[in-house]
C-alpha cells in the first residue's frame, strides 16, 4: 500500500496593521530637489537654486542675530515652545489687520492646508481646484479619500473665476484657490474672491496666498465678513527662512472654532517663532528685497525674451517659459549649476518650466549661463 506523501502546511504570513482605504491608494508627494546634486558641485561652483521658489537669499542678519541671541540666553529647549505662537500670532494681527484671535501659526502653510483637509473634508466629498495647481494640496486631499475636480480655464494664464462659476455645484465642499497660483503666477482678485463665496455660501474658499508679498493684493481681509473664507501664507517665500518651517492660516470665528479642535498648539517649535517674529520686524529688508525681485523679474522676462523665449510673466517670484524640448533645457542648466523646475508633466501646462525669481545680479548671472549655454545650442529655448 502506497502511503501518500504529507502536504507541507500553508505558510500564512502574519498579520499587519493595514493603512486606510484613503492612504492605500495614496502616491507620495512628488518631492524632486535639487540639494543633493548642489551638494556634489565642485568646490567653488556657485549654484542658481531657482527650483523651489524660496527666497534666493539667507535671512537677514537680525533673524540670526534674534535665533543664536536665543540660545545664548536660557532658551529652555528642553521645554515646548510657546503654545499656539502666541507673541508671534499678535506680530501677525499687526501685519494683516486681522485679529489674533482669526490666526493659526502652523508647521508651514502645508500644514495649515492639511488642517482644513482634515477639519472639513469627509470621503466623498465634492472638492475643487483651481488647475494647474500646487501639488501637494492634492496629497491632503487625497489624503481624506477625495479626488478634487480640476477647473480648468481655456488657457492656464487665464483668469479662472469664469471656469469655477461653471464647475461649483451648492454641493461642493471645498475650493482651493491660489492666488497668485503656483505654477502659473495668476492672481484672483479680492473682488471676485468675495463673489464667489457669496454665490456659493456653503463652499469653504481656500486662498492659498504664498506668494502675496510679491504681489501686494490680498484676501486676508475678507475672513472677517464671509463665514466660509480661509486665507493661508508662509514665510517660506518672501521671509527667507523656508527652512524653519513656518505658515498660518486667517480665518473668522466660525471657521476657528473649528479648526482649533483638531490643531496642534505645540506644532511650531520655538526657533521658528523666534525666527519669524524677527523677519517680520525686519521690515526695511524685506522690502527691498520685494523690489529686488519685481525688478529682477522684469529684467529677466526682457532678457529671455529678447533670446526668442516664449515666456510668461507673474505676479509671484517666479516665471514661465515654454520650450520646445523642457528636459533637454533642465539638464543644460544643471551642466551650469543651475537649477529650475519642469513644470510640463501637468495636464494642460505642458512644455513649461518654472524658473524662480532672486536678485537682480543673480538674475543677470542666469542669464550669461544661459548665453554661454546658447552658444553650443542655439536653438535650447525654441518654443514647441
Amino acid at each position: 500500500m502506497i502511503q501518500e506523501t504529507p502536504k507541507h502546511p500553508t505558510v500564512q504570513s502574519p498579520p499587519v496593521p493595514a493603512p486606510s482605504r484613503a492612504t492605500e491608494s495614496l502616491a507620495p508627494y512628488d518631492a524632486v530637489s535639487s540639494l543633493s546634486v548642489i551638494r556634489r558641485l565642485p568646490r567653488g561652483a556657485v549654484p542658481l537654486k531657482l527650483d523651489w521658489n524660496e527666497s534666493s537669499i539667507p535671512p537677514t542678519p537680525k533673524v540670526i542675530e534674534a535665533i543664536t541671541g536665543f540660545l545664548a540666553n536660557g532658551h529652555h529647549l528642553n521645554w515646548y515652545p510657546e503654545l499656539g505662537a502666541a507673541g508671534l500670532r499678535e506680530d501677525l494681527a499687526r501685519y494683516t489687520g486681522v485679529p489674533a484671535e482669526g490666526i493659526l501659526v502652523t508647521n508651514g502653510s502645508d500644514d495649515a492646508l492639511d488642517l482644513l483637509c482634515r477639519t472639513f473634508i469627509d470621503p466623498g466629498d465634492d472638492v475643487v481646484v483651481v488647475w494647474p495647481t500646487y501639488g501637494h494640496f492634492l496629497i491632503f486631499a487625497r489624503g481624506r479619500g477625495v479626488e478634487p475636480r480640476k477647473a480648468m480655464p481655456p488657457d492656464p494664464f487665464q483668469d479662472a473665476v469664469a471656469t469655477l462659476l461653471e464647475t461649483l455645484t451648492p454641493a461642493t465642499r471645498m475650493v482651493y484657490l491660489p492666488s497668485p497660483a503656483n505654477p502659473t503666477g495668476v492672481l484672483t482678485s479680492p473682488q471676485d474672491v468675495a463673489s464667489l463665496c457669496r454665490a456659493f455660501p456653503a463652499t469653504l474658499f481656500v486662498v492659498d496666498e504664498a506668494y502675496y508679498e510679491f504681489a501686494g493684493i490680498t484676501s486676508a481681509p475678507l475672513v472677517q465678513h464671509l463665514p466660509n473664507l480661509a486665507v493661508t501664507r508662509t514665510f517660506s517665500k518672501c521671509f527667507g527662512i523656508a527652512g524653519l518651517r513656518v505658515g498660518y492660516l486667517m480665518a473668522g470665528p466660525y471657521l476657528m472654532g473649528h479648526l482649533r479642535k483638531p490643531y496642534n498648539p505645540k506644532s511650531v517649535n520655538a526657533l521658528a517663532q523666534v525666527g519669524a517674529r524677527a523677519a517680520l520686524a525686519d521690515v526695511d529688508a524685506r522690502e527691498a528685497y520685494i523690489a529686488q525681485v519685481r525688478g529682477a523679474r522684469a529684467f529677466l522676462v526682457t532678457e529671455l525674451r529678447r533670446r526668442g523665449a516664449e515666456v510668461r510673466n507673474s505676479e509671484a517670484n517666479f516665471i514661465n517659459v515654454r520650450v520646445r524640448d523642457p528636459r533637454r533645457l533642465v539638464q543644460a542648466l544643471e551642466s551650469v549649476a543651475v537649477f529650475v523646475r519642469d513644470r510640463s508633466h501637468l495636464e494642460g501646462f505642458e512644455g513649461y518650466i518654472r524658473i524662480t525669481i532672486g536678485t537682480l545680479s543673480q538674475m543677470n548671472d542666469l542669464v550669461e549661463r544661459i548665453d554661454l549655454l546658447l552658444e553650443r545650442e542655439p536653438d535650447l529655448l525654441a518654443a514647441p
